[in-house]
């Protein structure tokens, strides 16, 4: 997905508070020019929208600045907030097309009925967002996992994943994805029925004939 957004540069001694009354919200850009970095101010409406559809480290924007006649694919760096009014105090941009990788976080997607969960098993998604490394213009809105292979006790680690070309997760290979749990007492019940089916029928007829007693 990616979102539009328009900013504007920022005078130079504005004062952030002056900004805010004037429902403007301080923001920069970083990542345009090597270290160097552009003051600049977003609309508080605009910023709010923003916010509803773009995530931090995740969505691709594309920010333009009319007035420095600036436009490119950006992510959302940081976002600060009041401590308790919740309202937006700052938000950083970052440009993207300059750099030769960009890490990020994108949400997964699991696709399938695990086999495990057709026996009476629970599906337990571990992880729901994946940090990854790509190139700016490879960036995989989600990445979809198949859990239909998954059997009953089961789980999927980040190591077995099939990622796009290009892309690196950026956790450990061992860390779980997903489980198929076992219900309580799905295990016990099993295991009282094979030990039942190791003794012979004479023996079994009395076992259970005392526990009717």
């Amino acid at each position: 997905m990616l979102v539009t957004v328009e900013c504007n540069k920022r005078e130079e001694g504005t004062k952030p508070k002056a900004l805010r009354r004037n429902n403007l919200i301080p923001a920069n850009l970083y990542g345009h020019n090597g270290a160097e970095s552009i003051s600049l101010t977003i609309d508080a409406k605009t910023a709010q929208n923003l916010l509803k559809e773009a995530a931090v480290n995740n969505t691709l924007i594309d920010l333009s600045i009319p007035d420095l006649s600036w436009k490119g694919k950006t992510i959302l760096r940081e976002v600060q907030t009041h401590p308790w009014k919740n309202s937006i105090y700052h938000i950083s941009f970052f440009a993207v097309a300059a750099q030769a990788t960009i890490d990020l976080v994108v949400p997964v997607n699991y696709i399938g009925e695990p086999a495990g969960a057709k026996e009476g098993g629970v599906l337990e998604c571990v992880i729901n967002e994946l940090p990854i490394q790509c190139a700016p213009d490879n960036i995989p809105e989600a990445i979809d996992v198949d859990v239909s292979g998954l059997e009953l006790g089961g789980s999927l680690h980040v190591g077995e994943l099939v990622l796009p070309e290009g892309v690196v997760a950026q956790i450990e290979p061992e860390r779980t994805l997903a489980n198929i749990l076992v219900p309580r007492g799905m295990g016990k019940a099993e295991e009282e029925e094979e030990a039942g089916a190791e003794l012979d029928p004479t023996t079994a007829a009395l076992l259970e004939s005392y526990g009717e007693e």
